[in-house]
C-alpha cells in the first residue's frame, strides 16, 4: 500500500515537473535524481500556492471594502428617498390648501375663464374658415395661444386677453355686415399671382375681376375658381365689382361657398349632352338636319306664297309660281271642253304638288324617330346603370351616375327634338295645304269660267 502511494506520488511529481523542466533524451535519470526533481516541484508550487493565497486574501479585502461603500450609498439613498417623500407628502398638501384657497378666491371667475378658453379654442377655428381672414389675417393665432396657455399651464388670462377675445369677436360680427374692397394677391387661371382689387361681401363671397373667388385657410392664398357658375352669377359678380355707391343685385351665397362649390360641379348644358354618348350625339343629328329641312321649306314656301299673291293681283300668267303655271293651261288649250280642262288643270296641279310638299313627310318622320331614338339612349343607360349594379353592387352610386344619366339625356334629348319639329310640320304642312287649295280654287274658277261660255 505505501509503495502504491509512493509510485502514485512519484508518477504525478513526474507529471508536474514535466511543464516545469524539460531533460534532453540524452541525460540519465535515476532515483536520486527523481527524488530531487521532486522536491524542486513541491518548492516551485508552494511558492505559487502561496502567491495565490496573498492574492486571494488582498481581493478579498478589496470586496469587503467595496461592500461597505456599496452599504454605505445605499443607506444614504435610503435616507434621501425617505426625506424626499416627507418633501413631496407636505408639498401636496401645501398644493391643495394653495389650490382650494385659489378656487376660493376665483370664485365664479373659475366659470369664467372656462368658458373663455372654449371660446378661444372656438373663435380659433371659427377664424380659420371665415373669409374675413383674407383681410385681416393672423386673428387666429392669439386665440390658439390664448386657448393653449389656459389649458395646459392653467395660467390665467389678464385683462388684456379679455378685451382682445372680445375685440375680435365683436370686429367678425362687424365685417360680416359689410362689403370691403382691398387690395391682395390673387392665384388666376394658369396659377400666376396677380396682385388685384379683392371685394369682400361680409363673411359669404369674394370676387375679383367679376368672378367669385376661393380662399384656403391652410396656405392663407386667394384664387379664382376653377370652374365658374353660369352667366347670370357671373353678371351680378362684375356689376357689383363695378358699382362704387348704391345697390345692386349680387348672387350671395349665404353658406360661405358650399352653395356655390355645387353650382360649378354641377355639369352645364354642354356636359349634359356629352353625356347622352353615341345615341345623344345621333338624336342631335338628326335635330340638326330637321332644323335644315325646316329653314329651307319655311323659307321655300314663304317666297312661293309671295309670288302666288302677287299672281293672284295681275291677270298675266307667269312660270315664276305654281298659280301662273297652272293658269297658263287655260292659254295652253283655249278650245277644250270644261271636262278636259279640268283634267288638264288637275294634272298641272298635281305637277306642282312635289314641289310645295316636298321634305315634309321626311320631317315627320324625325318627329317620330327622335322619341324612339330617345327611348333606345334610356334602355342603353339602363343596361350600363344594371352592369354596374352587378360588378360593383349597390354601394357607391357614383358608379351608377353614368348610366343613368345617359338614360335620362337622351330622353331629354328626344323630346327636345320631337316636339319642336311636330309644331314646325304642323306649320309647314298646313302652310303648303293653304297654298295647294289657292291653287284648287283658282283651277275651279278657270273651269267654272270655261263652262259658262260653252253654254
Amino acid at each position: 500500500m505505501f509503495i502504491k502511494k509512493v509510485l502514485a506520488t512519484a508518477l504525478a511529481s513526474v507529471a508536474l515537473t514535466t511543464s516545469v523542466s524539460v531533460f534532453s533524451a540524452e541525460q540519465a535519470l535515476d532515483l536520486d535524481a527523481l527524488l530531487k526533481t521532486l522536491a524542486n516541484g513541491q518548492t516551485v508550487q508552494t511558492a505559487q500556492n502561496k502567491q495565490r493565497e496573498a492574492d486571494f486574501i488582498a481581493r478579498q479585502n478589496e470586496q469587503a471594502a467595496m461592500l461597505s461603500q456599496a452599504k454605505a450609498k445605499r443607506d444614504g439613498m435610503i435616507a434621501q428617498s425617505q426625506n424626499l417623500e416627507g418633501q413631496f407628502e407636505k408639498n401636496e398638501i401645501e398644493l391643495a390648501n394653495a389650490t382650494d384657497l385659489l378656487s376660493k378666491r376665483m370664485g365664479s371667475l373659475k366659470e369664467l375663464f372656462g368658458v373663455l378658453q372654449q371660446v378661444s379654442g372656438d373663435t380659433k377655428n371659427k377664424f380659420a374658415t371665415s373669409i374675413v381672414s383674407a383681410e385681416l389675417p393672423g386673428r387666429g393665432e392669439f386665440m390658439d395661444q390664448l386657448a393653449q396657455k389656459m389649458g395646459s399651464s392653467s395660467k390665467l388670462a389678464s385683462i388684456e386677453d379679455i378685451e382682445t377675445v372680445w375685440f375680435e369677436l365683436q370686429r367678425e360680427m362687424t365685417e360680416q355686415g359689410k362689403v370691403k374692397r382691398f387690395d391682395t394677391e390673387v392665384i388666376v387661371a394658369g396659377g400666376n399671382k396677380v396682385k388685384q382689387e379683392v371685394v369682400r361681401v361680409g363673411a359669404f363671397n369674394l370676387i375679383s375681376n367679376g368672378k367669385y373667388l376661393e380662399y384656403n385657410s391652410y396656405t392663407d392664398t386667394l384664387s379664382e375658381l376653377s370652374r365658374q357658375p353660369v352667366d347670370r352669377f357671373l353678371s351680378t359678380a362684375a356689376e357689383l365689382q363695378e358699382t362704387k355707391s348704391g345697390f345692386v343685385n349680387f348672387a350671395l351665397d349665404p353658406t360661405g361657398g358650399s352653395i356655390l362649390g355645387l353650382l360649378v360641379q354641377a355639369p352645364d348644358t354642354t356636359e349634359q349632352v356629352h353625356q347622352g354618348g353615341t345615341v345623344g350625339y345621333v338624336i342631335l343629328a338628326v335635330g340638326l338636319v330637321g332644323l335644315l329641312i325646316s329653314i329651307e321649306r319655311f323659307i321655300a314656301l314663304f317666297i312661293i306664297g309671295g309670288k302666288m299673291r302677287r299672281q293672284l293681283k295681275s291677270d298675266v300668267a307667269r312660270d315664276d309660281n305654281p298659280l301662273g303655271r297652272v293658269m297658263k293651261v287655260k292659254d295652253q288649250f283655249p278650245n277644250v271642253a270644261y271636262d278636259t280642262l279640268e283634267l288638264k288643270l288637275s294634272e298641272a296641279i298635281l305637277r306642282e304638288m312635289p314641289k310645295i310638299t316636298r321634305n315634309l313627310t321626311f320631317i315627320k318622320i324625325i318627329s317620330v324617330v327622335a322619341p324612339l331614338l330617345g327611348l333606345l339612349g334610356t334602355v342603353t343607360g339602363m343596361i350600363n346603370t344594371f352592369q354596374a349594379i352587378t360588378l360593383f353592387g349597390t354601394g357607391d352610386p357614383k358608379l351608377m351616375a353614368g348610366g343613368i344619366s345617359q338614360a335620362l339625356v337622351t330622353t331629354v334629348l328626344g323630346l327636345v327634338v320631337a316636339i319642336p319639329t311636330v309644331f314646325v310640320y304642323t306649320i309647314l304642312n298646313t302652310r303648303s295645304k293653304n297654298l295647294l287649295l289657292i291653287l284648287q280654287e283658282q283651277s275651279a274658277g278657270i273651269i267654272a269660267e270655261r263652262s259658262e261660255k260653252g253654254a
